[in-house]
């Protein structure tokens, strides 16, 4: 895939803690871009002593958490250019064990900081364009799994928001995308199948080159060796 030019564009990572997230933060700032990176907290393992990154710390799934943090962002970088949203996380049970704080717990994380994300990060794109990168997951957009009742439901939540992001922004320069990815891979799992972090961060950069604007409200599934 072809990179695209991203010095001086603001990209923002949420997510940024995670193990994929520290890795976007590395490979975007590595392109020349100027990283906006959000961690939860404070101490959130993250890059070190990288050129054009700055650090930001919010819950992203308080509304106003997430309004202070992006407009601090645009008040350091001016605007934002790309959102790749990498905050998620995972849980399985059988569905008689899940109860109402499991439930209410994943859609928060998966799906209410995505739409948070997502609608500030497009408020500061009004009148420049953008790209709105989320995660979604093929138990979301596929199939639902077993024991996996509110996992599913929450990224199939971040399939439909990225549908009516881009149908709402369509012709305004603003583009919205779903990666759904399999298990992912960062190194060291021995004969696991899944999709590499790497191949995932390609994804990402397309979707930022001119070329991405093809796929805007699409959701592109990389499940790599997942079969």
């Amino acid at each position: 895939m072809g990179q695209p030019d991203l010095k001086h564009k603001v990209i923002v990572i949420s997510g940024a803690g995670g193990r994929l997230g520290r890795r976007l933060v590395e490979a975007f700032a590595g392109e020349g871009a100027q990283v906006a990176a959000i961690v939860r907290h404070e101490g959130a393992p993250h890059p070190a002593n990288l050129p054009g990154v700055r650090f930001f710390t919010a819950d992203l799934s308080g509304e106003a958490d997430a309004e202070r943090c992006f407009a601090e962002i645009r008040a350091a970088f001016g605007g934002i250019d790309v959102l790749i949203h990498a905050v998620g996380t995972w849980n399985m049970k059988p569905l008689l064990e899940t109860r109402l704080e499991d439930w209410e717990g994943l859609m928060r994380v998966n799906l209410t900081t995505a739409f948070l994300c997502f609608r500030e990060a497009a408020r500061a794109m009004q009148g420049r364009g953008g790209r709105l990168i989320g995660f979604a997951a093929g138990q979301g957009v596929d199939q639902g799994r077993r024991q996996q009742a509110a996992y599913a439901a929450s990224k199939a939540g971040v399939a439909r928001l990225v549908e009516a992001v881009a149908a709402e922004y369509a012709g305004q320069g603003i583009s919205a995308y779903a990666i759904a990815p399999s298990t992912i891979l960062v190194g060291g799992e021995e004969e696991q199948k899944g999709v590499k972090a790497e191949d995932l961060i390609d994804l990402c950069m397309y979707l930022c080159s001119p070329a991405g604007e093809a796929l805007n409200g699409k959701t592109i599934r990389a499940y790599g060796t997942a079969g």
